[in-house]
């Protein structure tokens, strides 16, 4: 009975839920109930703006993506990592009583996101290692599944642990959960790669002379660029251009890079030349083989276009409810209606491109996904009225148990087809992934991913204010379109294509 109990837990079916529950815990805890705990904690709006910061190692995690492939193994890394997060929640716990350890609960989470960012680093690459190109696309599902039920569990069972007890217990309960999760994945997942070289040997190089100049040059970077953005020419051009002040800083470091990445595939076959004899070139090697393929051009504009309308949608559909003063029947749409509608739209995506692959559900999933938009537009234009009235009064007048009926029925296809597109944008981003550099491959890609989704956030407000609802989600439908034309002329759709020239 044992034997076959242990067999059971070794299965995808399982190991996928738990590991990407480990992945989006620790995110929800770190980047959205660190705003909640910051001002219960009576931290002014300026401080619990700054927790914004703690999402800076998502954005930067392409950095070490690498040496999360070369050293050790994703499941080395995975668990040590998560046992650190365990440690790290459950220190932050005994902190919350003591007078003035907020300063430093702010420093550990800071800390942890560095941890954290990682742990998705290995997650992903682990994913990556014991599953085939169908396996992937099969498992899809869970892994989405999983990770919003994960953010559920922090927001919905933490916080009201926290708020019916302490924040000391609901911080304990989340370390201790994950000390649960660290124990099943240290003595349970499967090992499914050889070490190229021990994490020990990280320690030893990083202090030769080159590391150490790295670590100088950025340092200094971080200096300047903290500089430019407090000398009075761009506080003055702040105010010239406004929708500057909307881009946050991990918006600027995902266009950075964007940047680089072009200059690389612009100069890939000289820096390739120079790289070719170097053994010890793994780091470079990472970032080169990624831009180093046939229509690399094509496969950076679609990652980056490819959810532009949905994100532009996202960032304007919670306003959009309030508006229409349906703020008190938010809770129960977006948790009773859009998580299990979402989640069924990621287990029916994943399940489709296995059975049908990503050629051929790749069009259909993406016009779904987008055609929300349009439906929002359908829905501004038919409760206009009460759009009208209800926007900014303190009394509002109820739009009815039909319109009601209607918006949740919008925001569950909403999230459904957002279910379906990101299983393909998933599945996609790992076909672009070489087998040496699966880890590093998938952290640039998903930071490529989020640099629309910064702009996108930053033009929504303005355009909506400006515009009105109905036309603005007209307008991110057109926006929209060029992501699902790419689709026409983007490689990768076959598994068993290769990704390399």
């Amino acid at each position: 009975m044992k034997h076959f109990n242990k067999n059971i837990l070794k299965k995808p079916h399982i190991w996928c839920f738990s590991t990407y529950f480990a992945e989006g815990f620790p995110y929800t805890i770190i980047r959205i109930i660190s705003s909640v705990f910051f001002r219960d904690m009576k931290a002014n709006l300026e401080a619990v703006g700054l927790t914004s910061l703690f999402g800076l190692p998502w954005v930067l995690k392409f950095l070490w993506g690498p040496q999360v492939d070369q050293y050790g193994t994703k499941k080395k890394w995975m668990t040590l990592m998560q046992f650190f997060l365990a440690l790290l929640f459950i220190s932050v716990a005994f902190l919350v009583p003591i007078h003035g350890g907020i300063k430093v609960i702010a420093l550990l989470f800071f800390i942890g996101s560095i941890i954290a960012a990682t742990n998705d680093i290995a997650i992903d690459g682990y994913y990556m290692e014991a599953l085939d190109k169908n396996g992937q696309a099969k498992f899809v599902g869970y892994r989405t599944m999983a990770y919003r039920i994960s953010m559920m569990t922090g927001t919905g069972i933490i916080v009201t642990i926290s708020a019916m007890t302490s924040w000391m217990i609901g911080f304990l309960v989340a370390g201790l959960l994950l000390l649960l999760l660290f124990f099943y994945h240290f003595f349970l997942l499967p090992e499914v790669e050889k070490q190229k070289y021990s994490i020990t040997e990280i320690i030893k190089n990083s202090f030769r002379i080159k590391p150490l100049l790295v670590v100088f040059i950025l340092i200094i970077c971080t200096v300047f660029i903290r500089w430019i953005f407090s000398c009075s020419f761009f506080q003055g051009l702040e105010e010239k251009v406004p929708v500057i002040k909307r881009i946050s800083i991990s918006g600027w470091i995902g266009i950075a890079l964007l940047l680089a990445l072009t200059l690389l595939a612009i100069l890939k076959n000289k820096i390739s030349r120079i790289l070719i004899n170097n053994e010890n070139s793994f780091y470079s090697r990472a970032f080169i083989s990624y831009i180093d393929r046939e229509k690399i051009g094509v496969i950076l504009t679609f990652i980056i276009l490819l959810r532009t309308g949905e994100f532009m949608l996202s960032s304007m559909s919670s306003a959009f409810m309030v508006d229409l003063g349906l703020k008190i029947h938010y809770g129960w749409i977006s948790g009773a209606i859009g998580l299990p509608f979402s989640i069924i739209g990621a287990i029916t995506g994943g399940w489709a491109i296995s059975k049908y692959s990503l050629k051929r559900t790749l069009w259909p999933f993406l016009l779904a996904q987008n055609i929300t938009n349009l439906i929002y537009m359908l829905l501004a234009l038919f409760l206009n009225n009460y759009l009208t009235i209800n926007t900014g009064a303190e009394n509002t007048v109820s739009i009815g148990n039909f319109n009601l009926f209607l918006v949740a029925s919008v925001n569950g296809f909403d999230q459904f087809a957002g279910g379906l597109g990101t299983s393909v944008l998933m599945t996609y981003l790992m076909r672009t992934c070489l087998p040496e550099f699966k880890a590093a491959h998938y952290a640039i890609g998903s930071g490529l991913m989020n640099i629309c989704g910064v702009l996108s956030g930053v033009v929504s407000g303005f355009l909506a204010e400006w515009l009105g609802y109905s036309l603005f989600f007209g307008i991110s439908f057109l926006a929209s379109v060029p992501g699902m034309i790419m689709i026409f002329f983007i490689p990768l759709l076959e598994a068993e294509e290769t990704i390399h020239k």
